[in-house]
């Protein structure tokens, strides 16, 4: 009986598929409960409500994209690690967007401390800016920066956003040219400039 198999881990594992496949605002304690044939109710000595799923998902699925970028990363270093970092986001928001969505979620300052996924996150992105000379505050408005270009020009690949007829992936690859040109040359606050002597 599709019951007896029943684990947390299964059912976030098949809640990220769903997600994916239907989309992550589709994923329901209902739906999920279908898909292994028990009652909604056989769920909750799992999980504790649909928050609580969402969130697994959402950590899941962090830890995954940042396995990716990190192997792609390895050993590289500035350009070719911009490169690299880039090109396994893109990959990853794309093939998986359910999964990529529940990355996006905001998740609880607790779980965020106690979760090696995101603490890797953080670990492989501040690496890859502190290799241009970044500091604070330089380095988080540097994070910010790549995000919000990764993010907004995969949400837009993904809905069909870019009618124009160049190929998508050469404006994404002169977007990657053009912030590697801004980490390069990056402006730096007046009071870290005095700091650093210039």
């Amino acid at each position: 009986m599709a019951r007896a198999g029943l684990s947390t881990g299964r059912l976030v594992a098949a809640a990220a598929d769903l997600a994916d496949e239907a989309g992550f605002e589709n994923v329901t304690l209902s739906a999920l409960a279908r898909r292994f044939g028990v009652k909604d109710a056989s769920l909750y000595s799992h999980v504790r409500n649909i928050h609580d799923l969402r969130t697994r998902v959402a950590l899941l699925a962090g830890g995954e994209m940042i396995d990716r970028i990190a192997a792609a990363v390895a050993g590289r270093t500035g350009k070719d690690a911009l490169v690299a970092f880039a090109g396994a986001y893109r990959e990853y928001a794309l093939r998986h967007p359910g999964r990529y969505a529940a990355t996006q979620i905001r998740v609880d300052q607790e779980l965020t401390a106690s979760s090696p996924a995101l603490r890797r996150t953080a670990e492989v992105t501040y690496g890859l800016l502190g290799a241009y000379g970044l500091t604070e505050p330089d380095l988080t408005d540097a994070v910010r920066l790549l995000r919000s270009t990764f993010h907004g020009y995969c949400a837009l690949e993904a809905g069909g956003g870019f009618g124009a007829p160049r190929d998508v992936r050469l404006s994404w690859d002169r977007a990657v040219d053009a912030l590697h040109a801004a980490l390069t040359h990056w402006p730096r606050e007046a009071g870290t400039q005095r700091e650093a002597g210039t």
